[in-house]
């Protein structure tokens, strides 16, 4: 992880200055580009393991970056946006964003995000069995779900929640534990409207009634375990 390239998009020179300075501290590689085509040809020429993205971007917003920058690969996306509405998240989580942070933030999260997301990516290459939880099918090779066979796309982010509760049917996870288990934050106590956003963007792809919501505790994939 060490020698990992991180590329940041972000047009507001001081931020961007600052998280590039962060960052090569923590002994990452970093790029910078200050608009949504230089970001999206950057990415284009080297490759990065990692982008930090700005949502509000001149000439090509952080949405759109985000969709071009996903259609080569699977690559991790840190968005930082200044919009904080319900609708507003979903819409960057569904353009393929990992997770989220609304500015102002701490670097000293960002960087812990930034790791765990890493880590993430890293461990993300090994397949497990197909999984069939009502009309819900999961086959974690092709990385593909369908609901009543039918194809239905989902973010890498979004992929990895569902298998997680999927294989585990009824159990209910706390919102901590998928933090840790799913974004890889050991601090859970940071990010659980991350969880919930993500939920949100599965209910309205595949159905409200795949994910159960337990009041006070979290969320589960199916029927109640007995």
């Amino acid at each position: 992880m060490a020698d990992a390239t991180i590329v940041i998009v972000e047009d507001e020179a001081a931020i961007a200055g600052a998280l590039a300075a962060r960052l090569r501290a923590e002994g990452f590689a970093v790029e910078v580009a200050h608009d949504g085509i230089t970001g999206v040809q950057l990415c284009e020429r080297i490759a990065p393991d990692l982008v930090v993205l700005d949502v509000m971007l001149p000439d090509l917003d952080g949405l759109e970056v985000c969709r071009r920058i996903q259609r080569q690969r699977p690559l991790p996306v840190l968005m930082l946006t200044a919009l904080d509405s319900e609708a507003d998240l979903l819409t960057g989580l569904e353009s393929g964003a990992d997770d989220y942070m609304t500015k102002p933030f701490s670097q000293r999260e960002l960087v812990a995000r930034v790791r765990a997301l890493l880590r993430r990516a890293q461990r993300s290459g090994t397949p497990s069995q197909p999984i069939v939880g009502g009309p819900i099918q999961i086959d974690p090779q092709r990385r593909e779900v369908r609901r009543d066979g039918r194809l239905v796309h989902l973010t890498p982010t979004e992929f990895e929640l569902l298998r997680r509760l999927a294989l585990r049917p009824g159990i209910v996870f706390s919102r901590q534990q998928l933090l840790e288990e799913v974004w890889g934050y050991a601090d859970g106590r940071t990010g659980a409207r991350t969880v919930d956003s993500h939920v949100a963007a599965l209910r309205r792809k595949l159905g409200a009634d795949v994910l159960r919501t337990v009041q006070g505790i979290g969320y589960a994939f199916g029927a109640p375990a007995r």
